[in-house]
This record gives structure tokens, sequence and C-alpha cells, in this order.
């Protein structure tokens, strides 16, 4: 009897039965929550939010799913959510208890049929990865190729879409507690982008992408995607060899060392983004490695954004308008991203932020990026920001700033814990001198050409 001969399909009214058990736990403090916010508001008392975000996170924590990459998502936007509910979802972990062997021979069986194991010399029992979406395995093929092969935890459609109303329930308590900020635009954008993640097939599709604009970055490694072995819930690439960014850390490398790194993870997330309109969405620790030479596996091509070429021109402007002390050039850079008749007092708010953020690309030396983006500071910078914007009427932010920011912050945070001395100048003005927008969109159409992909309709 082979292994697969004890398969048996797993109950719906189990699997059922779980989920409405995993939202009545989130929903309890969610409903909690929101009376809590009502009455203090309806009646001028004292709210502990502290209190409620650590009974919030403690009922996500014990979830898989993309409820809790959403968190960990929110976690790193400045002020989608209070400070109190960010920190305390900032301490959601990524790495989840992993499914059993039934699970793993369950899933491999009905993506890619009973027979499944004879086309793999090797297949490990065990995860060496579990994350919000889904687990990965070691294997190896029977041509000698060493892979992961990522497996998608089941049920996980309709895990999302309840996610996701647990998402506009969480946005809607806050719009109750706060108009600085109208998030429907975050919620948009996020739900659209976990929709997109639940597809493998897509995702593999996104990997060769970054072959096709990464090839002649020999800083950064791309898996192969192995077509044959590879489903909408299943996804098969080779295998990269690498350690983790805090193991790096740990062995106390040198500054040229550290230099290097930084320099390497800042060419992985931004020739992508200005030579294609494409970023990766998600520089969270665990979707990259680190080879002994300090160049960059990326391993993770779920979160992904493809943006108009005349958003990434947007970008630019906006840092030239700041550069130059330019306001007719920040007003046409806030128009194009989609800011409606922006008054000159919101764009004022909004250069705070933006100065934050590109403060390290607008000094022309070699600095540490803690000198002006360190965590205390950003930290003054975003609450400095949020009651201005309370003080103006609140703004509402477009879809693409929200997986664009997220990468910027996440990125700046891997800087600063490499404790980087780098002029950040020069290193963007090397990359995007000389820039031109149709230039880009040519680059995009023949990139995303090449692997069947087309830019979505937001």
């Amino acid at each position: 009897m082979s292994d697969d001969d004890d398969y048996t399909a797993p109950s719906e009214e189990n699997r059922f039965g779980g989920r409405v058990r995993r939202y009545a736990k989130v929903g309890a403090s969610a409903g909690k929550l929101a009376a809590r916010l009502a009455t203090g508001k309806m009646f001028g008392g004292d709210i502990d939010h502290a209190k409620y975000a650590a009974e919030l996170t403690s009922a996500l924590g014990g979830l898989k799913g993309p409820l809790m990459k959403v968190a960990q998502i929110l976690s790193t936007i400045p002020d989608a959510l209070p400070k109190e509910y960010t920190q305390a979802l900032a301490t959601l972990q990524a790495d989840a208890p992993s499914m059993g062997w039934l699970f793993v021979k369950r899933r491999m069986r009905s993506e890619l049929g009973a027979g499944w194991q004879s086309r793999f010399a090797e297949f490990s029992h065990d995860a060496v990865a579990a994350a919000s979406l889904g687990q990965v395995h070691r294997a190896t093929l029977l041509d000698g190729r060493d892979v992961a092969c990522k497996l998608q935890y089941p049920d996980m459609s309709a895990t999302v879409e309840a996610d996701l109303k647990q998402l506009r329930a969480a946005f809607a308590i806050y719009r109750r507690y706060d108009s600085a900020i109208d998030a429907e635009n975050i919620q948009l954008e996020l739900s659209a982008r976990l929709r997109e993640e639940l597809d493998y097939e897509r995702e593999a599709q996104n990997m060769g992408l970054y072959r096709h604009m990464l090839a002649a970055e020999d800083c950064v490694h791309v898996p192969e995607p192995v077509a044959e072995l590879t489903t909408k819930r299943l996804l098969t690439m080779t295998w990269q060899t690498g350690q983790k960014f805090q193991n790096f850390l740990d062995g106390n490398p040198d500054q040229q060392a550290r230099n290097q790194v930084a320099l390497n993870m800042f060419r992985a997330w931004y020739v992508p983004f200005y030579r294609y309109g494409v970023i990766h969405g998600d520089p969270h620790l665990g979707n990259y490695s680190l080879r002994d030479d300090g160049t960059v596996n990326l391993l993770d091509f779920g979160c992904i954004r493809i943006f108009t070429p005349t958003f990434v021109n947007a970008v630019i402007t906006l840092y030239e308008a700041l550069r130059d002390k330019d306001e007719d050039k920040a007003v046409f850079a806030y128009q194009s991203w989609g800011f409606d008749n922006p008054s000159r007092e919101l764009i004022d708010v909004l250069n705070i932020w933006a100065g934050f953020v590109y403060g390290p690309i607008l000094d022309d030396r070699e600095r540490r990026m803690d000198e002006t983006n360190s965590v205390a500071y950003g930290a003054e910078v975003a609450g400095k920001v949020h009651r201005e914007l309370r003080r103006v009427g609140g703004v509402k932010p477009p879809r693409e700033f929200v997986l664009v920011d997220r990468a910027a912050v996440g990125l700046g945070a891997v800087f600063l814990r490499l404790d980087a001395h780098l002029n950040w100048y020069q290193i963007f003005n090397d990359l995007v001198g000389g820039f031109d927008v149709e230039k880009l969109a040519r680059n995009q159409e023949t990139a995303l050409q090449s692997v069947g992909l087309v830019r979505p309709e937001d």
C-alpha cells in the first residue's frame, strides 16, 4: 500500500466548523473593541487602546491565513490604524505551525494526481517554512534539481473572503475613532493583492517577470518556476541556498559587507520599479535570504504591484520638487497620483511625510539611515502628519500608495538594522538618471508580454 492509499477527503462539516470558530473568536474581540470605542466616544470616556489591541492581537495570533498577513502589512503603514494596534500587530509571527504529512499528501494528490510521488526523487515530509497562506517543502526532481514546493493551505479562497470581511469591519471601527485618513483605498488595495496571492500560477508568472527584469543584476537571484509541477495551489521552483537576514547580522559582518547587502537590497527592489514600473510590496524578512557573498535571493512573489508609467514618473517628479523646493512640481505629482484638487495646505502636510521618506536621497553625501529615518523620528513625523491631517480635514490616499509606502518603510527598516553608510543620493540618481517615461512604458510592455501578464485595471 502506498502513502496515497490512506487518502480521505476532509470533512466539509469539520472545515466549516473550524472556520466558524475562527471568526467567532476574532469577531468577539472586534465586537468588544467596537463597542468600547463607540461608548468612549459617545460619553467622552478614556479608551484603553493598548488593552484592546492586546486582546485583538491575541485572537489574531492563533490564526493562519490572510488576516494575519494583512495585519503584518498594516503594522508598517503609518497611521493606517492607531499606534497601539500597529505595535501589537507587529508582534505577529509569519512562521505559523505547519500542517502535517497527511495534509501534504492530500494536497499533492489533489494537485498532481495519485502518482505524484513518482515525479520526485525525494520529498521532505516536514515543512521547511510555514507562513500565512501556505507552507514550503524541499524536494529533489528526477533530473537532480533541488526545488521548493509551496503548498496552499486548504479552503483558503473562502478563508480570504471571510478575512476580508473582517478587514472591512476593522476599518469601519477605525473610522469611528479617527477620520484623519480615509482607509477605503487601503482596504481595496490589500483586498485585490491578497486575492491575487491565492493564484500560484500567477505567482509563477510574477517570478518569470522578475527573472526578466533582474537578468542583468548579478547581485540578485530569482528562482525558476517549474511549470509542469505548478498549479493554482502548488508552486514548484528551483531551490535557493542562503541564510536568514538575522543570521547574517549575528555573524557580526564588517561595514563593507553591511553596505554591500544594503546596496543589493536597494537594487533588488528599485531596479524593477524605476525601469519597469513594478514593485515587490512585501520586504518581510522571510521573503528573501542572503548568500555568503552578500547577494540576495528573492523567494516570494505573491505581493507584486504593477504601476502605470505616469505613477512612477510622478514619484520622480515629487523627488525633484522636494529637492528643488518647487511647489508647482509637487502639485503636479500629487494630482498625477489621484489626489483630487489638493489644497496647498494639504500638500504642505503630505510633504512632511514625503520629506521623511525621501530624506536619505536628498543629501549628496555618505550618511547613515538613522540620521533622519530612525524608528523614533519616524514615529514623531507620523504623529505630526496625523495631527495636521486631522486639522485640514483628512485625506484619502490613492490605492497605489499602499505597497510603495510599504516597500519604502520596510526597506528603510532593513537599512537601519544593517547600519549601512552609503551615499543614497548618488545611488538613487545613478539608477534614475535620464529617466524616460516612454522608455519605461516600452520596457514594461515587453516584460509583461514575455510572461503573459497584463497591468491590472484597478
